[in-house]
């Protein structure tokens, strides 16, 4: 549900800060084992909700309740299930050398653990070939904002330690199945997102919040957002890092793939040059990227994130925090905006993760949904102009120096995957909110796909050779309506 998906050893951001932007570029300016792509998500995307075996997930559920500002539901979605096929054409098309797309966990195992749904397993087994048939990569999400309904309903979901089981069992069925094709792995997408949206403004399935933290004018009926963010997010670590060791225990040795974990973010400015807005925006950064990546990274919550949480926050085991210690061999970025941070006191009383970071933030973003869309086309060229920036720059952050953090030859940069292939069922808004590379017209019952402006940039910048400049203009004087 993010602008651009970024594969980096580190955080990116930290070493773009200070770098000189490069002035011309091409594909060919890149690594050789760089790749660019695009991506999807299961819910989003596929539809057919209830064809061929796949159970609810607890999208559906919320969804049907009503929760959707417009209304929508994925049931069909861009009906990615019938038509991948036609996609995956696309895809090749327009010259992606990756493609990123996630598994629906209720597709797949549709009572959550045990029996395989075959007709699921037809499903992406049929997709991984058309792309691996083509040469495309393959990038899989384990799991991507929608676990079964029926583990939601049996013990709470990401709420209980029980998930970490039935997450490992699930996984050893992807990688056993898949991996013969697949080789780049993510667990988890945006593990922040999931916590907060979820569990603390219930803004996202399964919608849990307590007054008075619920997002806008949500009445929130069932949740904790004072605890429950904590306890889904040190779940989702847990599993995250079981399903890593089982990979490298079992398959990692014959299939030779890599496994991640991926988290939404927010570079921060400070507001002002403030000691307070200084702290604010190291605090901001600890507690949205570093409360997943530090324990991953350490073995430990940041301390900030210990202190200002307290009682609340989950504790790791000595045995727990030496089994997730390690357990990524790649960062995945979800990144929409960088953001201006300033100090908030901490407040007394009952607290949620956003009052916990004693901080107050903004930013502006856009989307343009139109098929001129050039405001999307400058943001994915300063975008990979910047990645490319942060791979040939000897950077030393001046602001927010970290010795983890320092990029001394320049980021370790693997890959650019723009959000999103094509217009899809967008998790806060329905349908309203549009921006794929390609236009689905949701109006229209055969949901025909067109591509914007920015599927052809993107395609011609993906051709050796062609400078972004030059194909800049030209795109924008040759567009289809």
């Amino acid at each position: 549900m993010a602008a651009a998906f970024t594969v980096i050893s580190l955080l990116l951001s930290v070493c773009v800060q200070g770098a000189a932007p490069v002035l011309s570029f091409t594909r060919s300016d890149f690594p050789e084992d760089f790749v660019f792509g695009s991506a999807t998500s299961a819910y989003q995307y596929e539809g057919a909700v209830a064809e061929d075996g796949r159970s609810p997930s607890i999208w559906d559920t919320f969804t049907h309740a009503g929760n959707m500002p417009d209304k929508s539901n994925g049931d069909i979605a861009a009906d990615g299930y019938n038509k991948y096929k036609d996609d995956v054409k696309l895809v090749i098309d327009s010259n992606l050398e990756a493609y990123r797309f996630s598994i629906s966990w209720s597709r797949l195992i549709p009572n959550g653990r045990g029996a395989i749904n075959p007709k699921g397993l037809e499903y992406y087994n049929n997709l991984i070939d058309e792309l691996a048939t083509h040469g495309v990569q393959v990038h899989v999400m384990i799991s991507q904002l929608d676990p079964p309904q029926i583990l939601e309903d049996e013990y709470g979901g990401w709420l209980s330690p029980k998930i970490v089981e039935d997450f490992t069992a699930y996984a050893d069925v992807c990688f056993r199945e898949f991996g013969d094709r697949v080789s780049h792995w993510t667990t988890l997408d945006e593990v922040n997102v999931a916590a907060l949206g979820s569990y603390d403004i219930g803004q996202i399935a399964p919608g849990r919040c307590s007054d008075p933290f619920g997002f806008g004018t949500k009445k929130c009926t069932v949740g904790n957002s004072s605890v429950e963010p904590y306890i889904a997010a040190h779940n989702m670590l847990l599993a995250h890092a079981s399903a890593t060791r089982l990979y490298r225990e079992k398959y990692q040795a014959v299939q030779k793939g890599v496994v991640g974990i991926n988290i939404y973010t927010m570079w921060a400015y400070p507001l002002t040059n403030s000691t307070a807005d200084l702290e604010a925006s190291q605090r901001f950064l600890d507690f949205y990227c570093g409360w997943i990546l530090e324990p991953l990274v350490f073995g430990d919550y940041p301390s900030v994130v210990k202190k200002n949480v307290g009682s609340r926050l989950p504790s790791f085991r000595k045995v727990q925090s030496e089994a997730i210690r390690g357990t990524i061999d790649f960062i995945g970025i979800n990144h929409y905006l960088s953001v201006y941070v300033n100090d908030h006191p901490l407040e007394k009383g009952i607290r949620d993760f956003v009052l916990d970071v004693a901080a107050d933030y903004r930013g502006y973003a856009t989307r343009n949904g139109s098929l001129h869309d050039t405001d999307r086309v400058d943001y994915m060229k300063n975008h990979i102009n910047s990645t490319l920036t942060a791979l040939r720059k000897n950077y030393f952050p001046e602001i927010y120096p970290h010795p983890v953090l320092t990029c001394r030859n320049g980021a370790n940069v693997k890959g650019y995957f723009a959000w999103c292939f094509l217009d899809v069922f967008e998790y806060l808004t329905g349908f309203s909110s549009q921006y794929g590379l390609y236009r689905v017209d949701f109006e229209d019952e055969a949901l025909p796909r067109q591509a914007r402006l920015s599927a052809r940039w993107y395609s011609k910048f993906l051709k050796k050779g062609i400078r972004v400049e030059d194909e800049l203009d030209d795109a924008g004087s040759h567009v289809e309506q």
